[in-house]
């Protein structure tokens, strides 16, 4: 009887109880079906089931949107941590810690230059994965490094965007983001150089009321949640019942904000078309006088 419980008994019970990893499944956010973790990342994290578009990491968007995912990143400006001694629940600089431990970023933007569709690009992807990818002085001069790399290399810019908005915990500084951004995208029409936006699903608050707003080509993913304030805000605001679904990027689409919303497995192939179109014969402001 020894033999049986110590040993057969534990074997039994061994294949009977086989872990599972905790990883191996995911639930689609909208329609709450069970995918394969492996089949939703060959899928580019799009529900086969729905076709929702779950959020992407920065690695993920800058793999997919280079030419066999090969790219350089660059290093972004230093800027003064935590400028105003800032402290909610927890120290700024201990929540700064925190965020560059979980996400192994730096800040909540990355730029990367390298090739898409055999064309030479700039891009610059916002990490919702940051701290909500929230806009402060850091971002303001990742963008700016970004634009002055597209103006030296003469390649367009492509952004993806995805923000809760400006950093409350910098105050008026990740408010002068705003303009400082916008003077960046004025440098690059100056170099008469494309600037490609693709908004992702959340784009909201001095974001998308600054550099997110202001592409020469606005492209959206399928349903992304794009806008200033929250619906429920605005309603309060304005009292008035908002149609359903008016910051979602079909209705944007309706009614003239974007001009194209794109499956993410189309996104490279419409990115290298767009890129090949407006920059196969860059001409600047001053030849073309």
């Amino acid at each position: 009887m020894s033999w049986l419980t110590e040993y057969v008994r534990p074997k039994i019970r061994g294949l009977l109880k086989r872990e599972v990893p905790d990883n191996l499944w995911t639930n689609c956010e909208s329609c709450e079906q069970m995918i394969l973790t492996k089949d939703l990342r060959k899928a580019l994290n799009v529900c086969p089931h729905c076709g929702h578009h779950m959020r992407a990491s920065v690695a993920e968007r800058l793999e997919w949107t280079f030419d066999n995912g090969e790219y350089t990143r660059i290093e972004l400006p230093k800027v003064a941590v935590d400028p105003l001694s800032f402290r909610d629940r927890k120290r700024y600089t201990d929540r700064l810690k925190d965020e560059r431990a979980k996400s192994h970023l730096d800040e909540s933007m990355v730029v990367a230059h390298g090739q898409i569709g055999g064309h030479n690009a700039v891009v610059a992807v916002m990490a919702f994965e940051f701290i909500a990818g929230t806009m402060g002085a850091a971002l303001g001069e990742a963008f700016i490094a970004a634009a002055r790399l597209a103006i030296l290399q003469q390649a367009p810019l492509v952004v993806f965007t995805a923000s809760g908005g400006a950093r409350m915990q910098e105050g008026m500084i990740s408010l002068m983001q705003m303009p400082r951004t916008t003077v960046a995208v004025d440098m690059l029409r100056d170099a008469g150089l494309p600037y490609i936006v693709v908004m992702t699903n959340p784009t909201t608050g001095g974001v998308s009321a600054s550099f997110a707003m202001l592409g020469d080509i606005q492209i959206a993913e399928p349903n992304a949640l794009i806008g200033f304030a929250g619906q429920r805000v605005i309603e309060d605001t304005v009292r008035e019942k908002l149609p359903e679904g008016f910051q979602r990027a079909e209705y944007l689409l309706d009614h003239g904000m974007l001009d194209m919303v794109v499956k993410r497995s189309d996104l490279h192939e419409t990115l290298a078309r767009l890129i090949g179109q407006l920059n196969y014969r860059h001409i600047t402001p001053h030849a073309a006088a």
